[in-house]
């Protein structure tokens, strides 16, 4: 990892970076003697001895644990900036905020910040009225985490961004995706930061075996929400979650992106896309088994999912994403 920083004495270096973060994060007391502490650093590819003496800050050590992101000049615009918007357009910015420390020391505040300035939404429960967040926490905490650690850090001038507006929220980082957006759940992770990725596993930050794309459309679907959109443009990749509108609102990409989200999740878990699934997904009642196969043949036109066995009855028709259908053709040899 290159430096960021150096050389340091090692008071400089305890100065500069928040290292009682990483030992609670980590789990581990905090060593007594400085010593310990900077073994334990370098053991991690945080900072490293320099053969004249003293320390050198890794660009690692800095972009997670850095006290101050501006005082590494290189990193500087890496930092996550928040901008909420007035409606739904990028006309009025209501406020900015930019995030001073790394990644991995403030992250919890950064989420926190983020849930705070969201719209919120008013629901009753057991007869209480209850204020929570216009999008589930866990989803908002994965997106974030795979925008800071799936970034392309060689992409000059440009760092992780969360816009909010009153209908979405965009969580946007530099970088084209490794992997095509219509796989991001079912595909096995790649990452341009391995070193990245694996400490913030370690950290319980994020995702230990993927992406962490699955919690997110989970969320989504448990709260009846629309189907999260992921999407490549230009040099960035984004992700974007939309505020709750019924199933006569949604336009036709809305609903077959959920119908084909829905498959892979299912498919993911070993089960299928059902009338029965459907329904539940989108909150439709069991009488309108009419409306879910509605759906279902939207999705079949627009080539998002297959039928699992075209032969089967209708009442016990089952339905894949798309590559499914490829995988077991090529499986099967014909």
């Amino acid at each position: 990892m290159s430096p960021a920083g150096g050389r340091f004495t090692a008071s400089e270096v305890l100065r500069l970076l928040d290292y009682p973060a990483y030992f609670d994060l980590m789990g581990r007391p905090l060593p007594e003697a400085r010593d310990g502490i900077l073994k334990a650093l370098e053991a991690d590819d945080l900072i490293k001895a320099g053969r004249a003496g003293g320390w050198s800050v890794t660009s690692l050590g800095a972009i997670l644990f850095a006290k101050r992101l501006d005082d590494f000049g290189s990193l500087r615009r890496k930092a996550v900036r928040v901008i909420s918007y007035r409606g739904s357009s990028r006309i009025e910015t209501v406020r900015e905020q930019v995030g001073a420390q790394g990644y991995a020391s403030g992250f919890k505040a950064l989420v926190e910040y983020i849930n705070g300035a969201l719209p919120s939404n008013e629901v009753i429960q057991q007869a209480l009225r209850k204020t929570v967040p216009m999008y589930p926490e866990l989803a908002v905490r994965e997106l974030v985490a795979n925008a800071l650690i799936h970034q392309d850090f060689f992409v000059a001038g440009a760092g992780p961004m969360v816009e909010i507006f009153d209908d979405r929220m965009e969580v946007t980082n530099p970088g084209t995706p490794l992997v095509d957006t219509d796989r991001f759940l079912d595909s096995p992770p790649k990452s341009r930061n391995e070193k990245l990725a694996s400490l913030m596993r370690r950290f319980g930050i994020c995702e230990e075996r993927g992406s962490g794309v699955d919690k997110v459309v989970f969320e989504m679907e448990f709260y009846q929400l629309p189907a999260p959109l992921f999407e490549a443009t230009g040099e960035s990749t984004r992700a974007v979650l939309l505020a709750h509108r019924p199933l006569t609102r949604m336009d036709r990409a809305d609903r077959v992106r959920a119908c084909y989200l829905h498959a892979c999740l299912r498919y993911v878990n070993r089960e299928y896309l059902t009338n029965s699934s459907l329904r539940e997904r989108f909150g439709i009642e069991a009488r309108n088994i009419a409306m879910a196969s509605r759906l279902i043949r939207e999705a079949i036109a627009a080539g998002a999912i297959s039928p699992h066995d075209k032969d089967a009855a209708p009442k016990y028709m089952k339905y894949v994403p798309w590559w499914a259908s490829h995988v077991r053709r090529e499986e099967s040899g014909t």
